[in-house]
């Protein structure tokens, strides 16, 4: 009963681990992951638009003032070839009905024709001292956001010298509508390209999510106790190996499950058989009338059934202290062939009587730091398996050897084998190949346990070999 209290007792913890308020976790992941997304695309937006409107601003004014002086210099063009009264009035025509407005003056600052009435902005520009000016022309005025006009000037010759200068102005209230329609159009775009980028985070953190939240109904699953979880394949990235780790968890707690009930069922059959015998026999070695031999008989059994509990019982304590780091090993220096052939002594005449040949190769000088006491058990535990699960007229052998800096104790016998399904358990407690728990072979399914647990304190590792009907080979490896 305090076995099963304590088993009973592990899995709460378990269960606080995995435990999450109800769609908390993946609800916030799935926001955290939409703002992340949407800030970092903002910004970009940001950052990207600004840096086309400016350049688009810039490009669109700067065309505007190219496109001011090349009428500018054509107007010049002109008047260098006809500077007559008809051809001065036929540039001021054509300033009047267009956008752009023209006004010619003398190099003194006399005005020969304006298609534009001269108010004070005009007048302002008109009075720009000029020094020196290409032939290309030059801007007068360029601030289009504050200034009424902006404004170029180009000058013309007649004999190889200036005689005079021609303004061309342009509304700035044109050039901010450009400006303002560029800004609309700019508008629409970023709009357009949000509110796709919104679409597209939503799904996109749909998708990203859709995994974690199938793995946050598995954990869920298995903080309720149920590990029958089969999530789907994994994607090769962090959220596939985050899935492959649950999948094994779930399928490790499964057989924990498993194995625990099989513990507890394994306990209560191996301390039930022998408490009802001893019970039994007890009752019957209490009768009156018995006599001397059937009632010494009697006592015989109890007290072999009393022995296997205590050695039942002796076996889980030792599990037990190894789980709590409480098994001591205490190495010294061993001479391992000695070692060996005092062990092979001692099993030796339990092998000749079954009519199995037991072989010991173990070269002279092979030394071992080691817990002889400990390390007897293990030798003893697996030669005992080889007893038990072998046919008379085989042969089992015992060979300790150095190999590539290890030392290595190989136990081989030609016995029955152990199923390749059963291999993987062979080592778990209370697991044993022959489920029908014969009492002919007096095992409790702990030993091999014990084996694994006193060789890992050691530092060294075993592994086993096995088919069905040719035998089976533990091998020992223990660092030097």
């Amino acid at each position: 009963m305090r076995l099963r209290k304590k088993c009973k007792k592990s899995f709460p913890a378990r269960k606080r681990f995995f435990a999450r308020p109800r769609g908390v976790w993946i609800w916030k992941i799935s926001i955290k992951l939409g703002l992340w997304f949407s800030l970092c695309i903002l910004l970009i937006e940001i950052v990207s638009m600004t840096f086309l409107h400016r350049n688009l601003v810039h490009s669109r004014v700067h065309q505007e003032f190219e496109s001011l002086r090349t009428t500018g210099n054509t107007q010049r063009d002109l008047l260098e070839v006809y500077s007559d009264p008809h051809t001065l009035n036929h540039i001021s025509l054509l300033g009047a009905h267009s956008d752009t407005q023209v006004v010619v003056t003398k190099t003194n600052g006399e005005i020969m024709i304006s298609s534009v009435t001269i108010n004070s902005s005009i007048k302002e520009i008109l009075n720009i001292p000029i020094t020196k000016l290409s032939r290309s022309g030059e801007i007068l005025q360029d601030d289009w956001k504050k200034e009424k006009y902006i404004a170029t000037v180009s000058a013309f010759n007649k004999d190889g010298k200036v005689s005079g200068y021609v303004y061309m102005f342009k509304n700035t209230t044109d050039v901010q509508k450009l400006i303002s329609q560029l800004n609309k159009h700019i508008f629409v775009a970023s709009l357009l390209v949000l509110v796709s980028i919104f679409i597209f985070i939503f799904f996109l953190s749909k998708a990203l999510t859709k995994p974690l939240i199938t793995m946050k109904e598995a954990t869920k699953k298995l903080s309720k106790g149920d590990f029958s979880v089969t999530l789907p394949k994994p994607s090769n990235d962090e959220i596939g190996e985050l899935s492959q780790s649950i999948q094994t968890l779930a399928n490790d707690l499964n057989y924990l499950k498993q194995e625990r009930n099989e513990f507890l069922a394994s306990i209560s059959h191996e301390l039930r058989t022998p408490l009802t015998y001893i019970n039994g026999y007890a009752d019957i070695a209490r009768r009156k009338g018995l006599g001397e031999q059937d009632r010494d008989q009697y006592l015989t059994i109890i007290q072999e059934e009393a022995q296997r509990v205590s050695r039942l019982v002796k076996e889980l304590f030792d599990l037990a202290k190894l789980d709590q780091n409480h098994f001591s090993i205490k190495k010294e220096k061993v001479h391992l062939n000695a070692f060996l052939q005092s062990t092979f002594e001692r099993v030796l005449p339990a092998f000749k009587d079954k009519g199995i040949n037991l072989v010991l190769d173990c070269p002279n000088n092979l030394s071992l730091d080691i817990d002889p006491i400990r390390f007897e058990q293990v030798i003893l535990n697996l030669l005992d398996n080889s007893l038990k699960y072998s046919k008379a007229s085989t042969s089992t052998y015992l060979r300790a050897f150095e190999e590539n800096g290890e030392i290595k104790v190989v136990i081989h016998d030609q016995g029955v084998g152990i199923p390749q399904e059963d291999l993987p358990h062979i080592f778990d407690r209370l697991y044993r190949v022959d489920k029908s728990r014969s009492r002919s072979t007096g095992g409790f399914g702990l030993g091999l346990a014990i084996v694994k647990q006193i060789i890992e304190a050691h530092g060294g590792e075993i592994t086993v070999e096995s088919r069905v009907g040719e035998g089976t080979c533990f091998t020992i490896f223990l660092k030097n």
